[in-house]
């Protein structure tokens, strides 16, 4: 196989790919930097877009961090690299939170994904809408759940009776987000007027979706206003299919691979044709996210819920330019 070279065109791709990853209010709270010495990529925190009073511990920006090098992995593997990842490799330099060296020999280097999450990147969206009553088939599960396990996370699938138990939490959450002064206020500073806003973070109110009718399935309503004209309601699937993903610690590369595993299950759904939300809700609340976790035992700590289904592709959300998320500095 012939090896790319590192041209700006392919780094312009690559830092494309980056960005398309998801990302908290999509703040979008990563930096680029080239050692072009070693074709090395480091990847920092941006802490100025970090949420103060909806993520104080930088959880969820290590989780989008984290989903974000996955995207860098798949692409420089499509571009015929092959990318050697370390996490938090400086302590002494804890907003650089992974180096992705990408390196030419080919050699004993196993693609840990499908060949066709590439494209799927592109095509990636979190839809806000109604999903069909269409099962998952088992085979499908199965390979979510082994994405999720390759990244060094779990991702269960609940059944009915543990789904309802894990929505309520997600609503209580949902409950406390909108009537805190300090978060709702937080939230609605990431909205923007619409999609022809200049602006290339935060979300477009017309992203937003409908709320549940019947109640639930707890959809953020990141305008804290329930039941606004904005955000109209629609019935919502009655079965929904609900996936935890936990990792067995809680430190900052559990969160940062956390991401890897997020996002590498959520290409796998979408090279099935598979429409994905994400319930942050309750994360951002120590005990309910403690709740999360299946009785009696509360193992493990849990990072994100994702409701997945067949639906409408949701609208993309708008991303910042290559050129705005790296540094022109070379590293010496």
């Amino acid at each position: 196989m012939r090896i790319a070279s590192l041209d700006a065109a392919t780094l312009e791709a690559c830092l494309s790919a980056a960005v398309a990853a998801p990302s908290f209010f999509n703040t979008q709270p990563w930096r680029y930097r080239l050692d072009p010495d070693t074709v090395t990529l480091e990847v920092r925190a941006a802490p100025e877009r970090s949420l103060r009073h909806a993520d104080p511990v930088g959880r969820a920006l290590h989780v989008s961090v984290g989903a974000s090098v996955f995207n860098l992995r798949v692409a420089a593997v499509h571009f015929g690299w092959s990318p050697v990842v370390r996490l938090l490799p400086r302590p002494e330099d804890p907003g650089l939170l992974a180096t992705v060296r990408l390196t030419a020999s080919v050699h004993g280097y196993t693609v840990k994904h499908r060949s066709d999450l590439y494209p799927a990147l592109w095509r990636r969206h979190s839809s806000r809408m109604p999903f069909s009553g269409r099962q998952i088939p088992s085979p499908v599960r199965a390979e979510l759940t082994e994405a999720a396990h390759m990244e060094g996370a779990l991702l269960a699938f609940s059944a009915p009776a543990e789904t309802a138990r894990l929505l309520q939490v997600a609503a209580e959450a949902e409950h406390r987000n909108r009537v805190d002064a300090d978060r709702s206020t937080e939230s609605r500073r990431w909205l923007r007027p619409d999609e022809d806003d200049p602006g290339d973070v935060g979300l477009p109110r017309t992203v937003l979706g409908p709320q549940d009718a019947r109640e639930e399935i707890p959809m953020r309503d990141f305008s804290a206003q329930r039941h606004a004209e904005r955000l109209p309601a629609q019935a919502f699937e009655t079965t929904p299919v609900i996936g935890l993903l936990t990792t067995e610690h809680d430190r900052r590369t559990d969160w940062l691979r956390a991401g890897q595993a997020l996002e590498h299950v959520l290409l796998v759904a979408t090279a099935h044709g598979l429409r994905a939300s994400l319930l942050h809700q309750p994360m951002e609340w120590p005990d309910l996210r403690l709740d999360l976790n299946p009785v009696p035992e509360h193992t493990g700590h849990a990072q994100m819920l994702v409701r997945l289904g067949y639906g409408p592709e949701g609208p993309a959300t708008p991303r910042r330019a290559p050129h705005a998320v790296s540094d022109t500095g070379t590293i010496r």
